[in-house]
């Protein structure tokens, strides 16, 4: 099997295959990235996160839009801890989500852009879900 990513280790060389880098980034990725996003949730420092909800999603769920993003945020940041714990479920909790995201912003009927973003995020996560490897009685790693 191929290997890359040659490192010097005690002296010696470890090496690991491409499939692995590809966990690992994936891995890291959706672990920080719904962490960052649901604490924003909290602070709107990136964004205002309102103007990306649809007004059916509180006319369901009959909150102030602020009030349903920090949901939005806590459930962001336990997707992210899922990721780190246990990657097969937790990219399957996070692709749900970003489909989630993606209804929400077609009947919003405007950002598009980000839905097809979204999109490429939600795929990303199916392909770790793809590259993480079964529970068999140890920590996914």
């Amino acid at each position: 099997m191929e290997t890359t990513g040659v490192t010097r280790s005690g002296g010696r060389a470890v090496s690991m295959n491409p499939d692995r880098q590809a966990f690992f980034l994936l891995r890291t990725v959706f672990t920080v990235a719904p962490i960052i996003f649901g604490l924003d949730k909290f602070t709107n420092i990136l964004a205002d996160w309102t103007i990306y909800l649809a007004p059916v999603a509180t006319s369901v769920v009959p909150v102030p839009p602020q009030t349903f993003m920090y949901v939005v945020g806590v459930v962001e940041i336990i997707a992210g801890i899922a990721v780190a714990l246990r990657p097969r479920f937790g990219s399957l909790l996070v692709a749900v989500w970003l489909l989630g995201i993606i209804v929400n912003l077609l009947v919003l009927g405007s950002f598009y852009d980000v839905a097809l973003r979204d999109f490429g995020l939600m795929v990303a996560a199916l392909a770790l879900n793809r590259l993480s490897p079964a529970r068999s009685g140890r920590l996914d790693r």
